[in-house]
């Protein structure tokens, strides 16, 4: 990446975090828990963050900010888990006319790259991508899902010429290795896990805001393989700060009692969440902290804050999870948000491209786009004799 590498001491990141981050909606903290929240007050790994909002020094009066227990996400009922599994992952191809109508909200960002490129004159554009479904196909395998040479070149290209950041579900290793990009940002489980480019292996930690809960992951991470180990096809992957627990080899008449094995182990773990993805199951630290939020932060080590109107942040993804991200954008009213997907689905995205290889038509015209604005592309060439 061209001159775009940031390198954050431990009071920029704290600074940035406190600015970007730790107040959620409404006023309320980042943490979503007691036991993260006691941890930061006895020095834990939460303590460079910096104090809490609302002066907390103690229980009681200090701690309205305290957001709603993790157990309260998980009251829902197992077909609602199942439904939503099924909506992000839909098997039916849409009728035409319902097709158009959603694209006529949601258009084209290949079609309407015009528009696109109009919003980003003058501006510094900024890029952020999901891996799975957007830079690589879902594939049966998790493990497989390697991105192609050409994918590759385009996500290089484009991180050339601006900031470029994957933020993913994944853990920042695996999908370093899918990538093979070493100038790039990463943001892995969720946002959970932020590290800045690096020309050696080791990348530059910037953010890992659900430290105190790795004990706890991993052993979910052994009673979820144990508990689901009898369903064909069920698999558990550990991305580090989250785990996933994948539907998309299971026979769809097993989805809910899969699912309610998964609700089954979680009782024991207050201090992780559920959410549904594209046939997967995620369980996360009950922080608030999800893909918008590590946008936000990165937005904010960048130098680019809400209040600076020459930046165009674009964030494309196919994901329930990128729907935060989407959120963000739309709220600071500034970005671009396409989704990845052939389906009319509801989503707070202004675009849509239809799979992975949109999306690499998409990214090289981008690039185009800048070199032909580029002033040496400007400059007229000699004439031949």
């Amino acid at each position: 990446m061209t001159n775009q590498d940031v390198v954050l001491p431990d009071m920029g990141i704290a600074a940035a975090v406190a600015a970007a981050s730790l107040p959620g909606p409404g006023g309320r903290a980042l943490f979503a828990c007691r036991g993260a929240v006691s941890s930061l007050r006895r020095g834990g790994a939460y303590a460079g963050l910096g104090a809490l909002p609302g002066g907390a020094a103690g229980a009681g009066a200090g701690e309205p900010f305290l957001a709603a227990p993790a157990a309260a996400g998980r009251t829902c009922c197992t077909s609602r888990v199942v439904e939503a599994i099924r909506a992000s992952s839909p098997t039916r191809c849409p009728a035409a006319d319902e097709y158009d109508a959603w694209t006529g909200k949601h258009p084209s960002a290949l079609g309407s790259f015009d528009r696109v490129a109009a919003a980003a004159r003058g501006k510094r554009v900024v890029m952020f991508m999901d891996y799975d479904g957007t830079l690589s196909p879902i594939v049966t395998d998790p493990d497989m899902a390697y991105m192609t040479a050409e994918m590759r070149a385009a996500v290089r290209d484009v991180a050339k010429h601006f900031p470029t950041a994957i933020v993913t579900g994944r853990c920042v290793e695996k999908v370093c290795n899918f990538v093979g990009l070493s100038d790039l940002y990463y943001a892995g489980s969720h946002g959970m896990d932020i590290k800045g480019p690096s020309s050696k292996d080791d990348q530059t930690v910037l953010l890992q805001p659900a430290r105190e809960f790795l004990p706890v992951i991993n052993k979910a991470f052994r009673a979820l393989e144990e508990k689901t180990r009898a369903t064909p096809g069920a698999r558990v992957e550990h991305n580090k700060f989250c785990l996933s627990v994948h539907f998309r080899c299971v026979d769809e008449k097993s989805w809910s009692p899969l699912a309610e094995q998964v609700k089954a182990v979680l009782r024991d773990f207050p201090e992780l969440k559920l959410t549904e993805g594209r046939k997967v199951l995620e369980i996360r630290p009950s922080i608030l902290w999800d893909k918008g939020k590590a946008v936000e932060f990165l937005l904010k080590s960048l130098g680019f804050d809400d209040g600076r109107s020459d930046v165009l942040p674009v964030y494309i993804g196919d994901d329930r999870t990128d729907e935060d991200a989407f959120k963000v954008l739309k709220k600071r009213g500034q970005g671009l948000g396409i989704l990845v997907s052939k389906c009319p689905k509801e989503t707070d995205a202004s675009y849509s491209l239809q799979d992975p290889t949109e999306v690499m038509e998409f990214l090289v015209r981008l690039v185009e786009w800048k070199r032909l604005r580029s002033p040496s592309a400007a400059r007229p060439r000699a004439s031949q004799r």
